[in-house]
């Protein structure tokens, strides 16, 4: 892997890492800006609202622009923001600065990976994409704890000033090991929004929405779940999370090197995977070896399947800055609704155990989402079969 790669995993690192760590430091913030823990939520729904609507829409206004020269100012775009935040005395002021990091994240996220498809073979995209994208799974890992760390010891502004040197530093790096070459392979929007008329993109999105929601209706009440239900101890549970967070490292890092060969297979397996460990939770949430089990398994078969949806939407549509950018805003997207669906069903009255059967719910739609291409894929090889044996069929009435 060209060393660029990693360099693009470092920035998605740095970005992700500001995305999840005002979960870690509600209290801080709370007592900061003078708020309810709720109104620091809606800093996470904004950061979340910019990726999803703000993000494709900077991508277009960048399309002509070459890929390098597109990552660098979205960089210094997000720089901004994130030093706004830094210096935020009010929460109107954190609010903006928030909102400025979610639209510049979502649209370097897909500027990233557009450039990693760039920067090597077809063959390689799906280990590629998992490096880069492995940047989120290092974050939920380490970026989270760490940020926990400074916030704790040295205040929360101090958390915000790291997430500026991270970003600054890949910018650097990016300036040096990214090619001047890659570039779009077509100024056109008329080209990239074609894609969007693929009814099998969207099928795409749909599953890699589905299977981030099912991964996250879950993760979002791991603590509650852990406590209330099964009995750990307030500190017990960063080392759970800590567990889950080198699974999806270990897991990203298999599915790279499979995405390429096995995208279909991943996510199949991984979605049934995923099903079947939710419910099983759901079901045995009070026994602390099988929560951990499943903790561990949540880990290792929800988000690690990220290379494998990011090959498949290169196969099935482009490699288009745009494609890849909305592919990021639906994944925020599937953030949102399997959090605040896992949250209705908790604030209703349902229990702290509804959230693991709103992860299994949404990932066996999953599975059903994927049936549309196994049918195709039937269809096809039927067809080649009856034109195999049709051919077959003449050849022998020839001879006779």
């Amino acid at each position: 892997m060209p060393f660029a790669i990693y360099v693009l995993g470092l920035m998605i690192f740095s970005m992700t890492t500001s995305e999840f760590m005002v979960a870690g430091m509600m209290s801080s913030l709370s007592a900061q800006f003078e708020v309810s823990v709720a109104a620091i939520g809606y800093l996470i729904s904004a950061y979340a609202a910019g990726m999803i609507v703000g993000g494709p829409l900077l991508t277009v206004g960048l399309l002509k622009v070459p890929r390098k020269q597109a990552f660098l100012l979205l960089a210094l775009l997000f720089l901004i923001g994130q030093t706004v935040g830094a210096l935020a005395s009010g929460y109107v002021v954190m609010m903006v600065a928030r909102i400025i990091t979610g639209i510049s994240s979502a649209a370097c996220f897909g500027v990233s990976l557009a450039i990693c498809f760039d920067l090597v073979r077809p063959d390689s995209r799906g280990r590629a994409a998992s490096i880069v994208l492995g940047g989120l799974m290092v974050a939920t890992a380490i970026g989270l704890p760490a940020a926990m760390l400074f916030d704790q010891y040295f205040g929360w502004r101090s958390s915000f000033w790291a997430v500026v040197v991270l970003v600054f530093l890949s910018g650097l790096l990016g300036i040096w090991a990214i090619p001047s070459t890659s570039k779009p392979e077509s100024a056109s929007l008329r080209s990239e929004l074609a894609a969007f008329g693929n009814r099998y993109l969207w099928i795409a999105y749909t599953t890699s929405m589905l299977i981030i929601g099912a991964a996250f209706a879950a993760f979002s009440y791991f603590s509650p779940i852990l406590t209330d239900l099964t009995g750990f101890g307030p500190a017990t549970v960063p080392l759970l999370l800590g567990m889950y967070g080198a699974a999806t490292v270990i897991g990203n890092l298999v599915t790279g090197r499979l995405a390429d060969r096995y995208t279909m297979r991943i996510l199949t397996t991984g979605l049934a995977v995923l099903t079947i460990t939710l419910v099983v939770f759901a079901l045995s949430a009070h026994h602390s070896v099988i929560a951990v089990a499943a903790v561990i398994a949540v880990g290792l078969a929800g988000v690690p399947m990220n290379p494998a949806m990011a090959t498949r939407i290169t196969r099935v549509a482009n490699t288009g800055t745009l494609v890849t950018t909305a592919h990021g805003s639906v994944i925020s997207l599937g953030v949102v609704v399997g959090s605040s669906i896992g949250g209705m069903t908790i604030d209703a009255g349902y229990g702290l155990a509804s959230p693991l059967w709103v992860g299994a719910a949404l990932a066996a739609l999953g599975l059903l989402s994927l049936l549309p291409v196994v049918r195709s894929k039937n269809n096809r090889r039927g067809s080649r079969t009856a034109s195999a044996e049709t051919e077959h069929c003449r050849s022998v009435g020839k001879q006779r």
